[in-house]
């Protein structure tokens, strides 16, 4: 199997920083890269890696730099497979349960991990709501209402979400794992995970 090859190039002020601080953990770099600086104060660094390895690699970079690096790339040819690239090592909170998601679940569900859902939303059984602060997958109840008492109360109690994630196309690529999937229809891209492979567990 062959590994298709591209050059990268980026010119940021602080590249060098950018590459001493990930080209251990991105695991796909295939040969040292060369940094040297342009009379603009710009520096620049060059390497090859898979084009597999392109995926989250623009958005961490962008991160990184504030915003102010500049990402060129170019096809370079084809080598022997590279090996497997390093994945995430969170796990995914799982709806257990479809229907429309309540304040009262995400409050407590948001103590989990990152939510990608807001109040209000619909979703299904095994779709991915969110990022599990923790190694391995969460199932939650995103759907669970409060229940009802024939007690008034004079205080009102005030749920406080945080935002939810937002996230394109390229970052659940980038996200999701052998077990699950990537759901894209006119409306919304959502994740869930893989029916068949759930099953056989």
């Amino acid at each position: 199997m062959l590994d298709p090859l591209v050059i990268c190039e980026i010119y940021d002020l602080f590249s060098r920083i950018l590459f001493l601080r990930y080209s251990l953990p991105l695991g796909y770099i295939l040969m040292n890269g060369f940094c040297h600086y342009r009379s603009e104060g710009t520096s620049l660094i060059k390497y090859k890696i898979p084009t597999r390895g392109l995926l989250g690699l623009r958005n961490v970079i962008l991160t990184v730099s504030r915003g102010t690096a500049v990402l060129n790339t170019v096809f370079d040819g084809y080598q022997p497979w590279a090996g497997d690239i390093s994945t995430r090592d969170q796990g995914s909170l799982v709806a257990f349960e479809g229907g429309s998601t309540t304040s009262y679940a995400l409050f407590s569900a948001q103590e989990r991990g990152q939510l990608f859902i807001s109040p209000g939303m619909e979703v299904y059984k095994g779709q991915i709501v969110g990022i599990h602060q923790r190694p391995g997958d969460l199932s939650l109840n995103v759907c669970k209402k409060k229940a009802a008492t024939n007690i008034r109360s004079n205080k009102e109690q005030t749920v406080v979400l945080d935002s939810p994630l937002s996230y394109s196309l390229d970052d659940c690529i980038e996200y999701i794992q052998e077990d699950e999937l990537v759901e894209v229809t006119p409306l919304s891209i959502r994740m869930c995970k893989n029916p068949k492979l759930t099953k056989k567990r």
